[in-house]
């Protein structure tokens, strides 16, 4: 008996260094480069292509005008990479896509749900879910099952459609980012976290029943992809249980906020992805999240421990998404997004888009262009005043540099700044604090040559950028108008870079 249990304990210490061995290898990078070079590796293979082509310049501008201005509104065949999003443009894996072909499609009791059920126990820790389609019905249920007119929503910083379903619910959204979030160059390493100090002013200048939860993003979209540390979140927790407040986690990006904390806070770089994870759904009361994100699938879910918050909130999914077992998703989706979060939990699959950001964002920096530093989750994000000191907010900076890096490039990158904010109640624009274009880089899609391509054409606009001029809008719908607003050129300025561009490359394309 005595040698059985030495046996077992020598084994059991021996899988216990092992183990060690094993994280602090991913920790220090299994891969290092003979010639000293940072490059990121690909841990992947490429089976099956998708072919892309590069338009002339000349049809570029046609697209561009043709779309009003704005990349949402130009077609594929036009495009050379895709950076508008990583929503619903992740690479799915071998695995995912042969899950798809043995779905239980039914509409009701389907058995693919209860293996969904079970992923989302697994890596969230929560066993109560809501499908939804996508991540704004989450918020959708969200909003319209606890905001009220009148309710105050702090966060560490709003997302687009996120405001929009607090304000049609009649709340206010109030970010309390720290000072931070808003440096463009830093070595801060979670730049989305939430001013602890300003939370609890907040909810004593407006009163908890009037706080009905906090919102923290993972990590957030629109000021970087910055992500929030671990011991942030526990002070917000200390907060939200000190006045009785729930903590809604939007679980989007919540793969790349982990490997952050893995990579950038000391107490988790011996953790690993899942057991952070699971500790920062542990910290929230309901978690929702994107499938089109995290999972590289499409479809959506809210999910949360307690009976109470899910019984607010399930039957606003038959009326508005599907039943409770298809919630508005294909159920082949739903096998696709099961796989894909067991993935989420592979450090090689989280990792890979935030190594190639960080490599963009450092060439990047090393040539002097306004890019958003650290290197975060989701894409590269350059700053357009900085870029475009020429064009004041009200034309829009970082528009005219997504038009205008489309334009020289072929890329399509997104506007996130005072176009995809609002106006207020005089009509006037409010002015976004940071005027970003964003430049996707989604889950194992593109290859180094091409980010290299996308660094070199970058560094060409920026030797070029005096030629760029402002927008202004003839098309403005009132909700959401960076979606489907139509703008245009405040002079001939398009066809200036055209000529230049023609000068310095010739025939290229």
């Amino acid at each position: 008996m005595r040698l059985t249990r030495r046996v077992v304990s020598f084994f059991y210490n021996y899988l216990n260094q092992l183990t060690v061995i094993m994280e602090k290898t991913k920790k220090s990078g299994t891969v290092k480069f003979f010639n000293g070079k940072e490059i990121p590796l690909e841990m992947h293979k490429v089976r099956i292509v998708q072919s892309i082509k590069l338009v002339p310049i000349e049809r570029r501008l046609e697209a561009i005008r043709e779309a009003g201005f704005n990349t949402f509104l130009l077609g594929t065949k036009d495009i050379f990479l895709d950076m508008l999003t990583d929503s619903g443009t992740n690479a799915m894996s071998d695995e995912q896509l042969s899950k798809m072909f043995v779905a239980d499609d039914a509409y009701a009791g389907s058995q693919s749900f209860v293996k969904f059920q079970k992923s989302v126990a697994d890596v969230f820790g929560k066993n109560l879910i809501l499908p939804v389609h996508q991540g704004r019905a989450a918020e959708n249920i969200i909003s319209q099952t606890f905001v009220r007119k009148g309710s105050v929503i702090p966060m560490n910083y709003h997302f687009t459609t996120t405001l929009a379903h607090i304000q049609l619910n009649g709340g206010t959204v109030v970010e309390l980012y720290t000072p931070e979030a808003m440096v463009i160059k830093s070595t801060h390493p979670f730049k989305g976290n939430i001013d602890i100090a300003r939370l609890e002013e907040l909810i004593v200048k407006n009163g908890a029943e009037n706080v009905p939860f906090i919102r923290m993003e993972a990590s957030t979209n629109l000021i970087g992809g910055q992500p929030f540390s671990m011991e942030n979140m526990k002070d917000v927790r200390k907060v939200a249980d000190k006045y009785k407040i729930i903590i809604v986690l939007d679980a989007s990006l919540i793969g790349e906020n982990a490997y952050f904390i893995k990579q950038r806070e000391a107490a988790y770089q011996d953790s690993s992805i899942g057991a952070i994870l699971n500790e920062m759904c542990s910290l929230s009361d309901i978690v929702y999240f994107s499938g089109r994100k995290v999972s590289s699938s499409r479809g959506g879910a809210i999910c949360t421990n307690s009976k109470d918050l899910f019984n607010k909130m399930k039957d606003l999914v038959p009326l508005y998404e599907g039943f409770l077992t298809y919630g508005g998703i294909s159920i082949r989706e739903i096998e696709a997004m099961t796989v894909g979060l067991y993935e989420t939990l592979q450090e090689d699959v989280v990792g890979q888009s935030p190594s190639f950001i960080k490599y963009a964002v450092q060439e990047l920096d090393k040539l002097g262009l306004p890019v958003i530093m650290p290197g975060g989750a989701l894409g590269c994000h350059v700053e357009a005043q900085t870029f475009l000191p020429q064009i004041p907010q009200s034309e829009y900076p970082a528009g005219a540099l997504v038009a205008a890096f489309y334009l020289i490039s072929g890329v399509r990158g997104m506007e996130r700044g005072t176009l995809s904010s609002i106006r207020d109640e005089q009509g006037n624009d409010i002015y976004a604090e940071l005027e970003l274009m964003r430049l996707a880089f989604p889950r194992r899609v593109f290859t180094l040559s091409q980010v290299e391509y996308l660094i070199d054409r970058l560094n060409w606009l920026y030797k070029n950028r005096d030629l760029v001029g402002g927008l202004k809008f003839v098309e403005e719908p009132p909700v959401l108008r960076f979606f489907t607003g139509r703008l245009d050129a405040t002079s001939p300025w398009p066809e200036k870079l055209i000529a230049k561009f023609r000068a310095d490359f010739g025939d290229s394309l």
